[in-house]
């Protein structure tokens, strides 16, 4: 059985994943084991269970809500996420990236209804019906993960963790860890730490904002130094920085600001990103996590999207050469909006040098541990001062400040709680925005994976490079082949074209 509608099929090939102990489901569902109360990933080693003893869930809140607890020999919760809320675009796979983002602890599940557009009721009917859990259960299992990863990854005071990772109170903390893990939250750092053989598990919090150094696991093939420098050769001064090796930015998150340092984890035996983050509130620890895991597209089944391409003869070789390729994300939408539109229709240079030129004038400089760092300017910003700053055509300029004038006012909405096709009909209403910008951002933004910009100079030109149509129409249809994946699938032209 599953918390989800699933055919007999479906089931059978999750229990012979489980079987075989295949790594590449981790993450994507988690095996509940009845007769022993607990729950696994699927490569767990533990003995096969028998079929009638096993239920598949899609989240570890519903099996939290069945009654299971981790297991704590495979660490369930220490693998990727699942890539079913960028591929899906329903209201779960929406509800998930905001209860990922921290929305239910900022707003409670009233907020994330309205952020969603649905009443609590009907919201909570829905998630409980399609993934097992309601929205305070998927967001307790969040916090459940969060504070396992400081408690592991950072010698954090247990208060500062219990607060970090979303908590209302240290009891909460304590009944929360103790119920999933069947272990004290002392009990799982004293276990993680002997696993280490070190006796201290990361750095201590520091006296002017908080220091935390995190490994971030992603599914392989992981090709983690092509997304960074994908970011890197795009780095506005002052806002980011690359050296080649560690992508550095300053982040503006809900309750204040960060400066996050990225670099491809090479002493873990499996591909991680080792994130060095330095906050001024505790509070935004959760939603700077999971920002980060988008903006490197962590999660992405990275196995199936090369089966899918490397199947075409044309893409083959790239797929080779560069195989778990990643569509860059964001950590700020309304910056990436801004970003976008700035760039169209120039070099790579051109943009970077425009926006440099935005972000020194008016950007606001961060203040407290990340002095020296400056924050990419809001939409309010933009939207009273960019008239002063920006250069080029009359209607170009025109439409970046009607953009920040309806983000700062709320009549434009673009956030990771949006469907493809909710974001590309708010953007594309916007005069002088058209379907290539919305087409783009549903990408970066949402993590949309079957999106081919068939009007782009560089993907039509890497097209060609690789024998493929160079005619937009053409390519359209020559590339129907590569769904769902059609946006790695442009990564892979763009990379062509380089």
């Amino acid at each position: 059985m599953t918390t989800a509608p699933a055919t007999d099929s479906q089931f059978e090939e999750r229990y012979r994943a489980m079987s075989s102990r295949d790594a590449r489901f981790d993450g994507q569902f988690i095996t509940g084991v009845h007769s022993t109360g607990i729950y696994c990933r699927p490569s767990c080693p533990a003995t096969t269970p028998k079929r009638a003893n096993v239920s598949f869930y899609l989240t570890a809140a519903a099996a939290h809500e069945a009654g299971l607890r981790a297991c704590k020999r495979c660490l369930p919760d220490a693998v990727p996420g699942s890539p079913q809320w960028n591929i899906r675009d329903d209201l779960s796979a929406h509800a998930m990236r905001l209860i990922a983002d921290g929305v239910v602890e900022r707003a409670g599940v009233p907020g994330l209804a309205a952020r969603l557009g649905y009443t609590p009721r009907h919201l909570t009917r829905v998630l409980q019906g399609e993934l097992g859990a309601g929205p305070l259960a998927l967001a307790r299992a969040h916090r459940a993960q969060t504070a396992r990863m400081l408690l592991i990854g950072t010698s954090m005071p247990m208060v500062d963790v219990a607060f970090a990772a979303g908590f209302g109170s240290v009891r909460q903390f304590n009944d929360t860890i103790a119920a999933v893990y069947e272990l004290t939250p002392t009990e799982v750092r004293a276990r993680a730490s002997a696993r280490s053989g070190a006796s201290s598990v990361g750095p201590a919090p520091v006296s002017e904002g908080t220091s935390i150094s995190l490994r971030l696991p992603a599914r392989a093939p992981f090709d983690g130094m092509g997304v960074l420098a994908f970011l890197g050769t795009r780095a506005l001064p002052g806002v980011e920085s690359w050296d080649g090796v560690t992508y550095t930015r300053a982040v503006r998150l809900p309750s204040g600001s960060a400066v996050i340092a990225l670099r491809v984890d090479d002493a873990s035996p499996s591909p991680a990103i080792a994130c060095d983050a330095s906050l001024t509130s505790l509070a935004d620890l959760m939603p700077l996590v999971s920002r980060v895991r988008r903006l490197v597209d962590l999660d992405a089944d990275a196995e199936a999207i090369d089966a899918v391409l490397g199947a075409d003869d044309a893409l083959a070789d790239s797929v080779t050469r560069v195989p778990g390729i990643r569509v860059p994300g964001s950590v700020d939408p309304q910056e990436t909006v801004f970003r976008t539109l700035v760039g169209q229709q120039v070099s790579v240079a051109s943009a970077r040098t425009a926006l440099s030129r935005l972000t020194a004038a008016i950007g606001e400089s961060a203040v407290d541990a990340h002095t020296g760092w400056t924050l990419f300017p809001t939409p309010a910003q933009i939207a009273d001062r960019g008239a002063e700053v920006l250069r080029g055509p009359a209607s170009r300029i025109a439409t970046i400040l009607d953009v920040a004038e309806r983000l700062h006012a709320g009549s434009l909405r673009v956030d990771v709680g949006m469907s493809t096709e909710e974001l590309t009909a708010e953007l594309t209403a916007v005069p002088g925005i058209g379907p290539w910008t919305a087409g783009y951002l549903a990408m970066r933004v949402l993590g949309s994976p079957d999106v081919l910009l068939t009007s782009d100079v560089a993907i039509r030109s890497g097209a060609a490079r690789l024998g493929l149509p160079g005619d937009a129409r053409a390519l359209g249809a020559r590339g129907a082949v590569w769904a769902p994946w059609r946006s790695y699938a442009g990564m892979h032209l763009w990379r062509a074209t380089a």
